[in-house]
C-alpha cells in the first residue's frame, strides 16, 4: 500500500543556503526560511544547514570524483542520494532545478528500482527559450511530470516551437524581499544623493556582471553621447570593474545583496540592456521595488514583466546604440514621468504562496 501524502524532495546542483549572489538560489532561501513545504534537500555540503528540512548530502571528494568519471555518469552522487530516500510504500514529488542533464539518468534509475510510478518530476526552468531541439527533445518532455517556467510568454515560445508538448505546465514569477527593495521618501532619497554626491544629479544605474550578452558595451556607447548633451546625469555601474575612464561613470564593482537597496533606491532610472533571452530579470524587479523607472530590453521574459511597457520603456531593437540614446535623453528630459508599478507584483511572498501551490497541486494529484 502506497502512502498517500507525497513528500517533497528537493534537487539542487548548489548547496543550498548558497554563499554567493544567485537569483533562484535566493528565492529558495527565503522560501526555506518561510512556510514552505519540502520535506528533503539533496546537494553538497552548504556551510550552513536550514533547520526545517533533511538532508542528504552529496559528496565531491576525490573518490567520488573517479567514481563518477568511472561510471561516466556525473550524477551519480545525486542519484545514489536519492535512492537512499525513496520508499517503495511512499509517492513522491521530486523538484529539479535548470538541470536538464540529471533528468535522463534519474528517470532510468526511477524505472529501474520500480518506483517511476510513485515519483512526480517538476522540473522548473529559470531561463526562457526552448532548451532541446523540436524533435529530438520530445524524450525530455514525455519524461518530466510538470514544467515551471517564469513566465507565460515562455511557455507560449515553447507551446509554438515543439510539434509536440507532452507535460504540464505552471507559471511562477520571480520575487523579491520588499523589506529591503522598497522606495524610499524623497527625503530620504535627497539624503541618499547627498551621501554619494549627486544631490543634483539624475541617476542611471546599471547592474550586472560584465558579460557581452549584458550589453554594458552598447550602454556605454550610448551614454558618450548622453552626456555631451546632459552634464546634470551620471551613470553607476555596479557588479563590474572599469575597463576605461568615461566621463559621468562611476564603478563601483560587485557590491553585496543587502547592501543594493540603497544604491537603488538613490538611483533614479535602471537599466536593463540585456541582449538575450532571459527567464525574467531579478534585479529588474528589484530596481522597480525600489522606486526606479526602467529602460529595458524587449527580450525574453522582459516585456511580461514590464506589463508591455506599462511598468517602464521597452527598448524594441535593443542592439542599436542610438535607441538607448534616446530613451536616455527622454528619461532626462522629463524624470517624473510615472509609470504605474504595482508593488504587490513580484515579491517574495508571492513567489512562496505560488510555489506552495504549485506543490500541493502535484500532491493532490499524486495521492489520487
Amino acid at each position: 500500500m502506497v502512502a498517500n501524502f507525497p513528500k517533497v524532495i528537493l534537487i539542487s546542483q548548489l548547496p543550498l543556503p548558497y554563499p554567493k549572489i544567485g537569483s533562484w538560489t535566493t528565492l529558495y532561501k527565503n522560501y526555506l526560511e518561510s512556510n514552505h513545504q519540502i520535506d528533503y534537500i539533496i546537494c553538497e555540503q552548504p556551510e550552513k544547514r536550514f533547520e526545517s528540512v533533511i538532508y542528504t548530502l552529496v559528496e565531491n571528494t576525490l573518490q567520488a570524483k573517479i567514481i563518477r568519471k568511472w561510471k561516466k555518469n556525473r550524477y551519480i552522487g545525486y542519484l545514489d542520494a536519492l535512492e537512499s530516500l525513496l520508499q517503495s510504500d511512499q509517492k513522491y514529488i521530486i523538484q529539479i532545478v535548470d538541470n536538464y542533464g540529471i533528468v535522463k539518468p534519474l528517470a532510468e534509475m526511477l524505472t529501474l528500482k520500480g518506483l517511476r510510478q510513485n515519483c512526480y518530476l517538476q522540473f522548473c526552468y529559470h531561463g526562457f527559450p526552448p532548451f532541446h531541439e523540436n524533435f529530438s527533445g520530445r524524450w525530455f518532455f514525455e519524461t518530466i511530470d510538470e514544467m515551471v517556467v517564469l513566465t507565460h510568454d515562455s511557455y507560449k515560445a515553447h507551446k509554438n516551437y515543439y510539434t509536440i508538448l507532452p507535460t504540464r505546465f505552471s507559471v511562477l514569477h520571480n520575487g523579491v524581499d520588499t523589506t529591503k527593495f522598497h522606495p524610499v521618501t524623497p527625503v530620504t532619497k535627497q539624503l541618499l544623493k547627498e551621501e554619494f554626491g549627486v544631490a543634483n544629479k539624475k541617476v542611471f544605474v546599471w547592474c550586472a556582471q560584465d558579460r557581452p550578452k549584458k550589453g554594458l558595451h552598447i550602454v556605454l556607447d550610448a551614454w558618450k553621447n548622453v552626456i555631451e548633451k546632459r552634464d546634470d546625469c551620471v551613470l553607476w555601474v555596479i557588479g563590474t570593474e572599469p575597463k576605461e575612464t568615461t566621463e559621468g561613470v562611476r564603478y563601483f564593482g560587485r557590491i553585496p545583496n543587502d547592501e543594493l537597496p540603497k544604491y537603488l533606491q538613490a538611483a533614479d532610472c535602471y537599466l536593463f540592456s540585456t541582449l538575450c533571452h532571459e527567464g525574467f530579470g531579478l534585479s529588474l524587479i528589484e530596481a522597480l521595488h525600489c522606486g526606479n523607472y526602467c529602460i529595458a530590453s524587449a527580450l525574453g521574459g522582459v516585456p511580461e514583466v514590464l506589463q508591455y511597457g506599462k511598468f517602464g520603456k521597452l527598448i524594441e531593437s535593443p542592439h542599436f546604440v542610438s535607441e538607448w540614446e534616446k530613451a536616455m535623453l527622454d528619461f532626462a528630459e522629463n524624470p517624473g514621468q510615472s509609470y504605474a508599478f504595482d508593488t504587490a507584483l513580484y515579491t517574495t511572498e508571492n513567489w512562496n504562496a505560488g510555489m506552495n501551490t504549485i506543490i500541493a497541486s502535484a500532491q493532490k494529484k499524486m495521492a489520487q
